[in-house]
């Protein structure tokens, strides 16, 4: 779409993000002198009342916590057009998944992030408010005096804990929603500690405890992800211990709120030890071999047998216990948990494989094969084909060759003499023009702006290919839509993952 000079009494400057539910601007408040972000929701879900509902009630949330680390909502409006916006804080320094994209944090760093993060929960739950998707893309950055916080942000799938008693629909990002989110079952403060506990693993290591999984997996996970030494050596094995207690399957077996796990995470930093009785009964050795490996090698440990737990319980001394991780049997899941897993299927089946998707998820969503996965908007219905190396995900299986207008995403590996190097230029789409190429280490983009003759529509394609195993396979993807940053997001999610 294109910008509009101004909503309500704030001029917008440029736009700084887009999903399939909203679109976010900076904009200037003229009369406080002040930079803010307007929350806009889209334009195809402007009859949409349950969404309208939902895009409403996350301002309601937000007004309710009064933090330095909740992102504030400073006014709520409507546009010409009918659509509800939201004033809210302006993260000038960008979000936590940037960070993570952009290099190894340090380890005090990830530790003070996610004390930050903990303190804006805290307030959440004292005031009755379930976060439901805390991930790196929703912790936010904002300058002030003392440097840069962290603020929690996007409370569009937040539920009050008056509601999130009875039974839920599944929701969430994948690769940090805790598994009883998943299976619909009431939910309690620990699915968002669940949540912060993937987002430190993340901050860790770079990449999310289980990688990038679909919610059924999420159903599946019986135990902690793997050490995060596997993974970057340099990780204290207190601190270890302490986050995936944090992970643990059964929420029983976590710690029991907030303030224990936020104060065990300080105690093991300062220390290397975690607090005497903070710890469960059994811990297991860390395998031997070295403590770093390469991704894949961490990937395939993720989906290694569970090793039966031995030990003893007590404070754990990172020196005379280095290779202490938390056990996890299998978690208990109770008849009504398993009944909304099956009715979960049914939805699945009913709405034509990931097409049910849309019925369940929170956009983006990530889908995925035993090779590849992508997250994508919402908006696209997630009707889907794939195959054990490649997946399509579209609104129209049927016309995404021969419509320009469609958009969707195909992603494929190649393997062989084509995946040796990567192109020197692409293939131009048929009605389309080359509009630039971006090159990183390992990959290549290439951009197209593209036009439907009959309709004079325009649209952005983008395609990527990307070192997946050097010398062995390139990742292709290929992705269309009327909104180039949402080409360029969901190029940025494709990903090999076996």
């Amino acid at each position: 779409m294109d910008q509009p000079q101004r909503i309500g009494r704030y001029s917008l400057v440029r736009r700084v993000g887009a999903g399939g539910f909203a679109t976010v601007w900076l904009a200037r408040d003229e009369e406080l002198d002040a930079d803010v972000a307007v929350k806009i929701l889209s334009d195809n879900w402007i009859d949409e009342d349950d969404v309208r509902r939902r895009f409403l009630a996350e301002g309601r949330f937000l007004r309710r916590v009064d933090s330095p680390h909740v992102v504030g909502v400073h006014d709520v409006g409507e546009t010409e057009d009918g659509r509800p916006y939201l004033v809210l804080t302006y993260a000038d320094g960008g979000s936590l998944a940037d960070r993570i994209k952009a290099g190894p944090l340090e380890i005090a760093d990830v530790v003070d992030i996610v004390t930050q993060v903990g303190a804006g929960l805290k307030q959440l739950h004292a005031r009755g408010v379930l976060h439901r998707d805390v991930k790196p893309a929703n912790v936010l950055f904002r300058t002030d005096e003392s440097g840069q916080r962290a603020m929690l942000g996007d409370l569009g799938l937040g539920k009050s804990l008056e509601t999130v008693s009875q039974l839920t629909m599944p929701g969430g990002t994948p690769a940090y929603v805790a598994p009883e989110q998943v299976m619909g079952d009431r939910l309690d403060h620990r699915a968002d500690l669940y949540s912060l506990g993937a987002v430190a693993y993340a901050s860790f290591t770079g990449q999310a405890p289980h990688g990038l999984i679909s919610l059924g997996a999420v159903m599946r996970i019986e135990s902690p992800p793997p050490s995060m030494s596997t993974l970057r050596e340099d990780v204290p094995d207190a601190i270890d211990a302490v986050v995936r207690r944090a992970l643990e399957p059964d929420r029983d077996k976590r710690w029991p709120d907030l303030d224990s796990f936020l104060d065990a995470l300080q105690e093991a930093h300062k220390t290397g030890k975690i607090p005497a009785g903070l710890v469960p009964a059994e811990v297991l050795p860390v395998p031997a071999g070295p403590g770093g490996v390469d991704q894949e090698t961490a990937l395939s440990a993720a989906n290694a047998p569970t090793v039966t737990p031995g030990g003893s319980a007590g404070s754990v001394d990172a020196t005379t216990a280095p290779a202490a991780l938390l056990a996890t049997p299998a978690p208990k899941r109770s008849a009504r948990a398993w009944v909304i897993t099956a009715v979960l299927a049914l939805i699945l089946a009913a709405g034509g494989g990931y097409g049910g998707y849309r019925l369940v998820m929170s956009q983006p969503v990530t889908v995925g094969t035993g090779t590849v996965s992508v997250e994508v908007p919402r908006s696209w219905d997630q009707k889907s084909t794939n195959d054990a190396t490649a997946l399509l995900v579209t609104t129209d299986t049927s016309h995404w060759q021969s419509d320009s207008k469609v958009p969707g995403v195909y992603v494929e590996t190649l393997t062989g003499a084509s995946a040796v190097t990567l192109p020197k230029a692409g293939k131009t789409p048929a009605d389309c023009k080359s509009t630039g190429q971006d090159s990183a280490d390992n990959q290549i983009t290439f951009y197209y702006e593209c036009t439907d003759l009959a309709t004079q529509t325009k649209s952005t394609v983008g395609e990527r290919y990307k070192v997946a195993l050097p010398g062995t396979t390139l990742l292709r993807a290929q992705a269309r839509s009327s909104d180039r940053q949402e080409v360029a997001d969901v190029l940025d999610s494709a990903t090999f993952i076996k």
